[in-house]
């Protein structure tokens, strides 16, 4: 049975997953998980349709499902002959005198109204069955639904009803949970007849919750079945809306599938073959960079509470992250020329700029956006100097050079968490017991498992990067005609000589019995020589502040501790703090995060560093396995935010990160 997985995305995130073989292995499987306030309150809707087909008087069951004592019933999976990703998922069951195909696609959900620029949201399912065969056939299909935050599972109660108004070709559907009303949608299809016949299906396993340690089953309903008589060549489109239907909308049709993924398609084409660049034709790139932008373009959303775009760090659990949307977006926004997403996303975490700190997250409603990271800020700093290197729009520096100086006050003078620069040598610091403000960001019973307090290597890194950006802007600027052209000159040589003493003072990284930079120094002055890829990050950004011998040392060391086919281990398995294996329930899987596991999204770090340190020899890294894992493994046409650090490196965590594409779009 083939349990790798699928994904479907609509830009506001709401989202469809499930399995090759079609049975459902995760709280997070199903056909329509639907957004309450973009791209947050998901909630699982329809689950999938429960599809048998009669023949001659023979039915034949074509589910598949796990169910809590271990069963698998039916099995439909050993009919099925065959399934295709792209341009959409798509089933083949079959046997010597008939065959079905399935196939779904969620379009895209973020559209403008006709007569004015008001932005609304659609969320729909289109779902095409076809028949072929010597026999004519009845397509039953039952209905499994839900209405359930995307994080937990349904349980039956006596509370739990759901209501059904049936219409012509359609059916309203909306759960009613202690006489609270849940989200309402409805389904509708162009030929059947639909009969309601209520029951509730307990105790469905999930498997993959199981070995997370988590909540691993779970009881879905079904309001009633939809009976389709079928001849040879005849097809089926069903469509699953969110809320009531629309008098005005147009009819469905056996056209409406292939019309909406010709408008995909057609979107996909306009986002990366803009019309002054026809001979770069998204169409005419190889299938797998076609396919590696298309996985980008999944994680790009709308976030409703801040009026704009934003980035999903990963599905199916996460929302969107400051650090991660940062170093994403090179590779997201910046290599596919969507310069305009760019700066889109760089003016957003601009604007929410607070006490010199970009945000880490938003919140979902009306409130102050979260401030938890020290290094959110210095990647939007780092990021938008890359920008602004892609497109020279010196009009968005000169908006955003105040938010710039802004970060640089605080820094310099002080601000939450106690990060604050150290007036004798220059290097940011930060002490604030029982939070985590670096990537490494795992807390297991409220004690961060890699506190990193004090100056860590890749943070000081960053900020000597980010003085240099300052230098070079505040000289750009005294040169256009935008401000005191004397006072920016002079505060730019200000910045230059900051930056010189903190390249200085990253000596004190240095760690020369190993080779290797130190990863942490800590408020007491100790150093932390645990072999880290943070190592690795310093290296990697647009101004270095290292010695090409140590460039060297370190790769050379990195190369030999960290890099895996997959991306680079968080830890040296020579450590005895190393755990090779990322498993078990979430304390147990919080405390490996960093400690070993392999993240893909290094690899880009790695491989930028690689280009400066050694320009003239060939990449110590071969990219097969990992786009193999690409294609083939996990999340089928996306990868995995993690790996285990011990062969053969299993993929683990969400099975579709920003991040890692991010990096592999950048370098690939």
């Amino acid at each position: 049975m083939n349990t790798s997985e699928w994904l479907l995305t609509n830009g506001l995130g709401s989202f469809a997953s499930g399995t090759v073989s079609d049975v459902r292995t995760r709280t997070y499987h199903g056909w329509l998980f639907a957004v309450g306030n973009p791209p947050s309150d998901r909630k699982l809707l329809l689950s999938h349709l429960e599809a048998s087909l009669e023949i001659k008087g023979e039915a034949i069951a074509l589910g598949t499902n796990f169910w809590s004592n271990g069963q698998i019933d039916p099995q439909g999976y050993k009919l099925l002959h065959s399934f295709e990703l792209n341009p959409v998922p798509k089933w083949t069951w079959g046997a010597e005198n008939w065959q079905l195909t399935r196939q779904l696609m969620m379009p895209y959900g973020l559209e403008k109204e006709a007569l004015s620029s008001a932005i609304c949201f659609n969320q729909r399912l289109l779902i095409q069955y076809r028949y072929e065969g010597k026999e004519t056939a009845i397509l039953k299909l039952r209905l499994i639904i839900g209405d359930r935050n995307f994080h937990h599972q349904q349980t039956h109660s006596q509370e739990l009803h759901f209501s059904q108004l049936l219409g012509q070709q359609q059916v309203c559907l909306q759960a009613i949970n202690a006489d609270q009303f849940g989200t309402p949608w409805h389904l509708r299809w162009t030929k059947g007849e639909y009969s309601g016949d209520a029951v509730w299906y307990w105790h469905y396993g999930l498997p993959e919750e199981t070995k997370r340690g988590l909540g691993d089953r779970e009881d879905l309903y079904s309001p009633g079945y939809l009976t389709v008589h079928f001849q040879p060549g005849d097809i089926i489109t069903l469509e699953a809306k969110v809320g009531l239907p629309d008098a005005h909308e147009p009819l469905l049709s056996p056209h409406s599938f292939a019309e909406a993924v010709d408008a995909e398609q057609e979107r996909l084409t306009n986002i990366f073959s803009p019309s002054e660049q026809k001979e770069k034709s998204f169409h005419s790139l190889s299938t797998t960079k076609q396919q590696l932008l298309k996985a980008g373009d999944q994680f790009i959303v709308h976030r409703a509470s801040i009026a704009g775009p934003t980035i999903i760090a990963g599905y199916h659990w996460f929302n969107d992250w400051g650090r991660d949307t940062l170093i994403a977006l090179p590779g997201l926004a910046l290599v596919p020329q969507r310069f305009d997403l760019a700066k889109g996303l760089l003016n957003t975490f601009g604007k929410y700029c607070r006490h010199g700190l970009i945000p880490n997250a938003f919140p979902d409603v009306d409130g102050e956006p979260f401030y938890n990271s020290i290094d959110a800020t210095l990647w939007w700093i780092e990021t938008l100097g890359l920008y602004l290197e892609a497109t020279q729009d010196w009009q968005f520096l000169a908006a955003q050079f105040p938010i710039a100086q802004q970060i640089h006050k605080a820094f310099v003078g002080g601000t939450r968490y106690n990060i604050q620069v150290d007036a004798t040598d220059g290097l940011v610091s930060w002490d604030t017991c029982g939070v985590s403000l670096t990537w490494m960001d795992a807390v297991v019973d409220g004690i961060p498992v890699t506190p990193r307090r004090g100056k860590a290597v890749e943070i000081n890194a960053l900020w000597y990067s980010a003085l240099c950006w300052f230098s070079a802007w505040a000289e750009k600027l005294s040169q256009l005609d935008v401000g005191d052209a004397v006072r920016l000159s002079k505060q730019g040589k200000r910045y230059a000589q900051q930056a010189e003493q903190v390249k200085a003072s990253l000596q004190k990284f240095w760690n020369p019995q190993l080779g290797y930079l130190y990863d942490t120094i800590e408020p007491d002055d100790r150093r932390n020589f645990q072999i880290r890829p943070n190592a690795v990050l310093a290296l990697s950004l647009h101004h270095c502040g290292f010695a090409p011998s140590q460039g060297q040392q370190i790769l050379n060391l990195a190369t030999d501790r960290l890099l895996t086919p997959y991306g680079l281990r968080s830890l040296d398995p020579r450590d005895p703090q190393y755990i090779g294996k990322y498993e078990g329930n979430p304390q147990k899987r919080d405390r490996s995060y960093h400690q070993g596991t392999v993240w893909s999204w290094l690899i880009g770090a790695y491989i930028r560093a690689w280009q400066r340190f050694y320009p003239e020899q060939p990449l110590p890294f071969d990219w097969q396995p990992l786009l193999d894992h690409f294609h083939h493994s996990a999340c089928l046409g996306s990868i995995s935010e993690i790996f285990d650090g011990d062969a053969p490196h299993l993929p683990r965590g969400a099975i579709a990160q920003a991040w890692s594409v991010a990096e592999v779009i950048r370098h690939l």
